[in-house]
């Protein structure tokens, strides 16, 4: 592993530990009511959104599995929808 490789990695590291002490340091000057309370219920979907948005946007494989995963998600458990989009994309790729 180089160098650049290392350093990225741990500057990573430090970079996620700053951003989860953080709420410990400066949760308790929030208030916890109003809009403050609805943007933190809000961002863990947010975050998930902001991750798995450009996955599904980078081909038709991926778009193929998010639509059957999510078409699953609302009449299965997650594990079928989970395993429903897996085969999706492996048998669009296979496809291709």
């Amino acid at each position: 592993m180089s160098g650049s490789t290392v350093l990225a990695i741990v500057a990573m590291a430090l970079a996620t530990y700053a951003t989860r002490i953080s709420g410990f340091l400066v949760g308790h000057w929030l208030p916890v009511a109003g809009p403050v309370r609805r943007a933190f219920d809000a961002l863990p979907i947010a975050v998930l959104t902001a991750l798995i948005a450009p996955v599904i946007l980078s081909g038709r494989a991926e778009m193929a599995g998010a639509l059957v995963a999510t078409a699953l998600a609302l009449r299965a458990p997650m594990l079928v929808a989970l395993v429903g989009g897996i085969v999706t994309v492996a048998a669009v790729r296979a496809m291709a």
